[in-house]
Formats: structure tokens, C-alpha cells, sequence
């Protein structure tokens, strides 16, 4: 009989302490011994990002795969023959294994599986026949959400580990009909609710960029594997930002498609089935290294038909960038500068400007956009809606494990009373007027705008555990408009210059938000990512991505491309 066993019953741990000891016990024994470091940094090293060059686990070849490439480049190379399958999956197994023991980033791990199916991706391809699709080789990360067959889909919560998923959600198989191969699922928040990546299962993710900022949430393990280079293309999930908030954290690019456009269906999110159809439901969708490799992802997707296995995903097949030039007219492009919830810090007013002068430079047409009467309507019934069925679903998988909620969320959640029908009526005849409204938005006396920059946050990169609002990205949710992030710059000292204004708060949001620049020590702030928001109308990917590769464009002389393009 083990000791656990002769302990009274006071004394034996909580069910989900013993699930977590057993979860984390798993991980490690899934890292292979030669992959591990020799030793961790120590608390004086902030940035870890230069670690994995550095420890003598890679070799130069592995390096310069999960360096020098990008998605796209990688699978032109492994159609070419100019690198294998095998050795393009070690290198990023590998690179992942390092940064999950510095960052905390990983949930599942099937390195063996994924090696296995990069032998045959191999000898597929020297059998003569062509790749499997656009993403034959190339290394996928996933969010924990996705059910991966053999696999848990714990989401962080000790009552659902140790149950393994018995098939795969559909954009997994989309994604191995495409070619790719699957390595990996990232961390996530407790309740998928949280800004940044904790749960009592896996512990928390560390921004690998710098240690005392947040990596962000709920995809926070996607954007701190990418920002690791450990991921070359990651997937994530994104309902009130949850793709968009780890890529401005981490300094990737990430896309929130319009929910019906990239299955969704299959995956775990602690909900009850049909939950999301009288809420609002999330999407899925890409971070990546380079615009070109969001045009890879949606196209790789889209060529598999998945409106034939999900009925929520409309078909339309994928345009690529190549087919979606305006035809040699000019892209107008909006700027919308504050959403009258949370004004923005003055380096994220200043960032609007910067760009806008890119953009015009490199001949965007840019239009002022002032939305703050329709805008500032939306969080709070983004709130009203995310919270319709007041949280039970949720307490009852963290209650059947006797588990806490996490500090930041235990002040912030708690059970409540699902909402009648006569209310989630009224809410959803709110959402459907606003909609309407919204659409005015789109065109001016010039003509009609192709899309518009915004914050992502009205804030930097902040604290863990100290991110602010999400009206700046729930917002797009609530219109079902799609969304993505650019990396601009990092934030530097003279970003640290200059005061918000002395009038009263907007509001507690805004309030909040002022915490985090008055009286307040910004050199935190330094090096972290500062990038912009892209929106596009509803089911406009294409639109969205042309946008985004534009303003891209313009900015890339302003900061360095670490991708090979």
C-alpha cells in the first residue's frame, strides 16, 4: 500500500494536486534526456530568446531550419528536396522540448508521433508521388483546445486529463490532409477566461521576450512557442482576443478569421454542446512568422473542403494573395484611434502615427476614422453575451476535482444565475441593431474602406496578471469581423515619454488602465512588442490578409525580418 493510501483522509492531497504531479511527470518523461539543458537561466536573464543558440543543443542545421525559415519557405524546400521531413521536425521537436523547460509553454507532446509521420511524409515524397498538400513536412503547433486522437485535451483542468480524446477535431484532419505534421499543444488559462496562460495543472507560461510581462491569453503557449522559434506556424482560438492578445505579447502575427470561415467544430473548451449558438461563438485560426504564411495557412485549410465536414464553415474556397491585387487600385486603409472604453497610452497613440506616415509613404491611401459612438457600445454587451450561462459548465469540471481558481480569476468569476430567455432575446436584438449600424462604417463620400488599423490594446505589453481590457478585440468578436495583429517595433526608452490626460477616467476600465502608466515604472516596458490591429468586414480573410501584407510591407524597413523570405 503506497503512503498516499495510509494518510487520513485530511491530509491527502486535493484530486487535482495528484493529477497535475502525474501530468507534469508525463511531459517530462516525453522530453528526451540528450534534449535537455544543462541548466536554467538565472532570475537576472529577462530575455530568453537567444538561449536555445546558445546552449549547444542545436546544431548549426537545426538552427538555421528554426531560424531562416518560414513556413512557406520550409515546405518549398521539402517539395524541392532540398531539406527532409525527418530532420525539419527533429529540429523543431527539439527547439520545442527547450523552450517548454524555459517557458512553460507545452501541454501534450508526441515528438515520437510526429517523427514517425515525418518518415513517411519522406518516403512518400521519394516514392515519386507529390506532397500531400501545401503543408506536406511542415511542423504545426496546437492550441490545447484541439483534440488530438490518443491524446488529452485537459485545457488546464485536472478533471479532464487522463482522458484521451477518441478522434481528432476537424481542423486537425484538415491539417494532416494538408501535410503537416503535428508535434505538439501549447498551454492555455484556467478557464480559457484569463489574459494570461495559468492553470493548476501545467503552471503558468513565461513571455520568453521578457520574463516580467505576460504571455498573454488564452493561446498564450502558442505565442510564447513561436516567439521561441519552437513553432513555425502555431494555431490558436481567439473569442475576445485570445489570437490576437499572445501575438501582440509575443511579437507574432496572428489572425481571428470570422467564426464560420475555419472549422471549429470538435474541440474542448469546457462547455456544454451548443453553448457557443446562443453566445458568441470563437474562432479559430493562425500565428505565424510572416504574412505569407497566414496566406499559406488559409489556403492549406480551405483546399481540404472543410464545409464538408463542419456544417458551420461556409464554403468558400481560399483566393490567395497572388489572385487578390485591387487591380491596380489604391488600398484605403482607416485609422480608428481609441474606442471611447479605455483611452490608449501615449506610445500606442504615437504607433498609430508612426504607421499611418508608413503607409502613406508607401502609397496607401489612409482615412481618419472616428467609430467611438458605435464602438464604445460594444464591451458591454460583449460581456453580457459571454456570460449567459453564468459560468456552471465551467465550476462543475473544476469542482469535480477540488480544484481553485486561479488567483486573478478567483476575484473575477463565479457562479451565477443563467440568464432567462426573455433577456438573451433582448441581448441578441442589441447585437443584431449594432451590426446593422456597424456597416455605415464602411464607406465615406470617397468610396468604400478596405479595412482600418487600430490598437490592439490601449496599453503595452504589461505585468503578469495585469492586462487590462479587451474591448480593443472582443469588440471584432461581437461584429464577427476578422482581425489580425502585425509586429511593429519593440518598445524602447523614448517610448517612455509622455502623460495621459489629467480629466476624469471614462470609466474603471479606463481607470485600470491609467494604473498602468501614471505612477508607474515603464521601463517594464522595454523590448517588448509594440504592433497594430487590422479589421476587415465580415467573411473578408482575403481582404483582411492583403491589408495586413500591405501595411506589413510598408513597415519592413523599420524592423528586422527574422523569417527567409
Amino acid at each position: 500500500m503506497s503512503k498516499s493510501k495510509t494518510l487520513p483522509e485530511a491530509q491527502l492531497p486535493p484530486k487535482w494536486q495528484l493529477v497535475a504531479w502525474q501530468k507534469k511527470d508525463e511531459q517530462d518523461a516525453r522530453i528526451p534526456h540528450e534534449w535537455r539543458l544543462h541548466s536554467l537561466p538565472s532570475s537576472s536573464v529577462t530575455n530568453y530568446t537567444d538561449i536555445p543558440r546558445k546552449c549547444g543543443l542545436l546544431s548549426k542545421e537545426e538552427l538555421e531550419v528554426t531560424e531562416e525559415y518560414d513556413a512557406t519557405a520550409l515546405a518549398d524546400a521539402i517539395r524541392d528536396k532540398r531539406l527532409k521531413c525527418v530532420d525539419v521536425a527533429s529540429a523543431f521537436c527539439k527547439r520545442a522540448a527547450i523552450a517548454q523547460q524555459l517557458t512553460n509553454c507545452l501541454t501534450e507532446i508526441f515528438f515520437d508521433d510526429a517523427l514517425k509521420r515525418a518518415q513517411e511524409l519522406d518516403a512518400h515524397l521519394a516514392s515519386g508521388k507529390p506532397p500531400l498538400g501545401p503543408l506536406h513536412g511542415v511542423p504545426v503547433s496546437l492550441k490545447d483546445t484541439f483534440k488530438v486522437r490518443g491524446y488529452d485535451a485537459s485545457i488546464g483542468l485536472a478533471s479532464l486529463a487522463f482522458k484521451p480524446a477518441e478522434e481528432n477535431s476537424i481542423l486537425v484532419d484538415c491539417l494532416l490532409n494538408a501535410g503537416a505534421i503535428l508535434y505538439c499543444k501549447t498551454n492555455v488559462p484556467q478557464t480559457l477566461m484569463a489574459l494570461d496562460s495559468h492553470n493548476n495543472v501545467f503552471g503558468r507560461t513565461i513571455n520568453p521576450l521578457n520574463t516580467a510581462v505576460t504571455a498573454g491569453g488564452s493561446s498564450g503557449g502558442e505565442g510564447a512557442l513561436l516567439a521561441m522559434r519552437g513553432s513555425v506556424l502555431g494555431v490558436g482560438t481567439d473569442v475576445g482576443g485570445s489570437i490576437r492578445i499572445p501575438a501582440m505579447c509575443d511579437g507574432t502575427y496572428g489572425v481571428k478569421p470570422s467564426w464560420e470561415r475555419i472549422p471549429y467544430a470538435g474541440q474542448e473548451g469546457g462547455a456544454l454542446p451548443g453553448a457557443s449558438k446562443i453566445g458568441i461563438p470563437a474562432s479559430a485560426g493562425p500565428l505565424a512568422h510572416s504574412m505569407r504564411d497566414i496566406d499559406l495557412f488559409f489556403r492549406a485549410v480551405a483546399e481540404q473542403k472543410p464545409w464538408l465536414l463542419d456544417p458551420d464553415t461556409v464554403p468558400i474556397p481560399w483566393t490567395s494573395l497572388t489572385s487578390t491585387s485591387s487591380g491596380g487600385q489604391k488600398l484605403r486603409i482607416g485609422v480608428v484611434r481609441r474606442d471611447g472604453v479605455i483611452d490608449p497610452h501615449p506610445p500606442i497613440a504615437r504607433l498609430l502615427d508612426e504607421v499611418k506616415v508608413r503607409m502613406q509613404k508607401a502609397s496607401i491611401e489612409v482615412v481618419e476614422m472616428d467609430i467611438t459612438p458605435l464602438f464604445l457600445q460594444c464591451q458591454s454587451l460583449a460581456n453580457a453575451l459571454f456570460g449567459i450561462e453564468g459560468g456552471n459548465a465551467m465550476f462543475d469540471l473544476l469542482e469535480a476535482a477540488d480544484e481553485p481558481l486561479s488567483p486573478w480569476i478567483s476575484t473575477r468569476l463565479k457562479r451565477k444565475k443563467p440568464i432567462d430567455l426573455a433577456k438573451l432575446q433582448e441581448l441578441h436584438g442589441k447585437r443584431e441593431q449594432l451590426r446593422k449600424e456597424f456597416l455605415q462604417i464602411w464607406k465615406d463620400k470617397h468610396g468604400e474602406i478596405d479595412a482600418f488599423i487600430c490598437p490592439v490594446a490601449p496599453h503595452p505589453v504589461p505585468p503578469i496578471d495585469r492586462y487590462n481590457g479587451v474591448s480593443y478585440t472582443s469588440s471584432f468578436v461581437l461584429m464577427d469581423y476578422p482581425a489580425g495583429v502585425i509586429p511593429v517595433r519593440s518598445f524602447t526608452k523614448e517610448d517612455m515619454e509622455g502623460e495621459m490626460s489629467t480629466t476624469k477616467p471614462l470609466g474603471s476600465w479606463d481607470k485600470a488602465n491609467r494604473e498602468l502608466w501614471t505612477d508607474f515604472d515603464r521601463s517594464v516596458y522595454i523590448g517588448t512588442p509594440l504592433c497594430v490591429q487590422v479589421v476587415a468586414q465580415k467573411l473578408q480573410e482575403e481582404k483582411l490578409v492583403e491589408a495586413m501584407s500591405a501595411i506589413d510591407r510598408a513597415l519592413v524597413t523599420q524592423r528586422p525580418i527574422s523569417a527567409k523570405l
